[in-house]
């Protein structure tokens, strides 16, 4: 990337940036990001009254799990079809078959259906959060994107952060199936404002009528569903190296190499092989991959550590965490002013390696130390990534035209999620194995529910625990940070010197 903004400017505003109706699509689509970032976390402290009311103990993580693989497989289809069709029918169809799925799960009679209808909700979910992303980037022209894509950050993290707390209380003040219902209103607003005023330009009838590539689809779906599937429950539902876990990891091996083939020989494959063969599109794959694998360490450990080794409530824990959502959108909404004079690559350069050094910081923390300490350290964490993912978005989304743009965002998303399945494996695994070392056995979860009743333990014995546990997460922040160095390596070798932001006829 070059040593100026000017090789990676496009001057000038799109069609649809200066309409007036833009403000109702955006408002549309802060809404739908809403709804897919609350329902990620809204259900976890609802989960007590969900199982005494439907039973289901034994497989209540698959109300995640379900959601999460839905997303995540749904991607890739949805970019590929909103390239394909346009992306109002594609954001309208997502929308509908949130709220169907919201529905569904608000009337459920058993576990089992409540599962899969959060299958149901994370399909419309897949489509909300690519959709929404690409819209914002056809909406606005490139020195305007980090403003909305900084208000689609604050609206994410903030619903995020948010979700448990809502679901808790609507959990124990109403009923846990106001958790779904209150999706309806929302979710309704958004569909309104969507048909009314969002109006795609009209573009040339392709020569030849669209096909769409439905086994590469169910390729995709099958292969990413046994392998999120291995990772979510491996080492939790069942050991790693378990039947289990080898029939899972070896059929999405399997399924994988199937796509390959049906994908190279697709006239409209759902993964493009550009996605992988254009140098800028690979290294934000990898660079975005790694962040959603580093952002497991705050996001999961944080709040026992809060709780477990600072001996904090359960609001003040998610005070130390959600911090970090005040930063990050600032920063990411500052970033334009950094690579509109040294580009896209540095910027993010400079922030993860920011990051890094952030991450490092985190086992140096006193033990047990004061609460503002972690606070600080997420403070900074939020406006180093802000710096870093922002900038790559923007400038990725920026090299293709809108026949790609769709795809694009679809892939670098897909990527995201992947890594923070792998994340949570991974750093899962690395916890629980600090934990055997210092105390002979047991897991992270098992210690922290000991931590919550301290009456039953010796003040030794608690102290030994907490200690464990600040063990426990002071090594998963050093993955972390691995994690960093990781997206570090991608940009200084892979990624180009300078992203080729293009400015298509066509471009919305």
């Amino acid at each position: 990337m070059g040593s100026t903004g000017r090789t990676e400017r496009m001057p000038g505003a799109t069609a649809l940036s200066a309409t007036p109706r833009r403000g109702p699509v955006v408002a549309a689509l802060m809404l739908g990001m809403a709804l897919a970032a609350l329902d990620g976390t809204i259900v976890s402290t609802a989960v007590p009254q969900i199982v005494g009311d439907l039973g289901g103990f034994a497989v209540f993580s698959w109300l995640f799990s379900g959601y999460l693989l839905a997303v995540t497989v749904s991607l890739p289809v949805y970019g590929k079809l909103s390239d394909t069709f346009g992306r109002k029918p594609v954001l309208v169809a997502g929308i509908v078959l949130f709220l169907v799925g919201s529905l569904l799960c608000a009337a459920a009679w058993s576990m089992a259906s409540l599962i899969a209808f959060r299958v149901v909700q994370g399909l419309g979910g897949g489509a909300l959060q690519g959709t929404v992303q690409t819209i914002a980037a056809d909406l606005y022209p490139l020195e305007e994107r980090p403003r909305i894509q900084a208000r689609l950050s604050t609206v994410w993290a903030a619903s995020a952060v948010a979700g448990p707390a809502v679901g808790g209380l609507l959990a124990a003040y109403a009923d846990w199936r106001w958790i779904f219902l209150i999706n309806l209103p929302v979710g309704a607003v958004a569909l309104f404002l969507v048909v009314r005023h969002f109006a795609e330009p009209t573009r040339p009838a392709p020569a030849a009528r669209p096909r769409v590539d439905w086994a590469g689809a169910l390729c995709v779906f099958a292969a990413g569903a046994l392998l999120l599937t291995a990772l979510v429950q491996g080492g939790v539902a069942w050991p790693w190296l378990s039947t289990p876990s080898l029939v899972l990891f070896g059929g999405s091996a399997v399924l994988v190499a199937v796509t390959v083939v049906v994908e190279r020989r697709a006239a409209e494959p759902i993964i493009p092989g550009w996605v992988w063969r254009r140098r800028t599109i690979a290294a934000v794959n990898l660079a975005l991959g790694a962040l959603g694998l580093l952002m497991v360490a705050p996001t999961v450990f944080l709040p026992t550590y809060a709780q477990s080794v600072l001996g904090l409530g359960p609001i003040a824990a998610g005070f130390v965490l959600s911090v970090m959502t005040l930063s990050w959108p600032v920063s990411a909404a500052l970033s334009d002013r950094v690579y509109t004079r040294i580009g896209f690559r540095w910027t993010a350069i400079i922030g993860i390696g920011l990051a890094l050094l952030i991450l490092l910081a985190f086992p140096l923390l006193p033990f047990p130390g004061e609460p503002w300490q972690p606070a600080l350290v997420m403070l900074l964490l939020g406006a180093a990534l802000g710096l870093f993912q922002l900038p790559l978005i923007v400038g990725v989304q920026s090299t293709v035209g809108w026949s790609e743009r769709g795809t694009t965002t679809a892939s670098v998303l897909f990527c995201r999620q992947v890594g923070q399945s792998l994340g949570a494996a991974l750093f899962g695994a690395v916890a629980n194995a600090v934990l055997v070392s210092r105390l002979g056995g047991g897991s992270l979860d098992s210690v922290s529910h000991a931590l919550e009743n301290p009456a039953a333990l010796t003040a030794s014995a608690t102290e030994h625990l907490r200690r464990a546990v600040d063990a426990a997460v002071d090594h998963v922040y050093l993955g972390a940070a691995a994690a960093a160095g990781l997206a570090l390596l991608v940009l200084v070798f892979v990624a180009p010197r300078r992203f080729p932001v293009i400015r298509d006829k066509q471009d919305v």
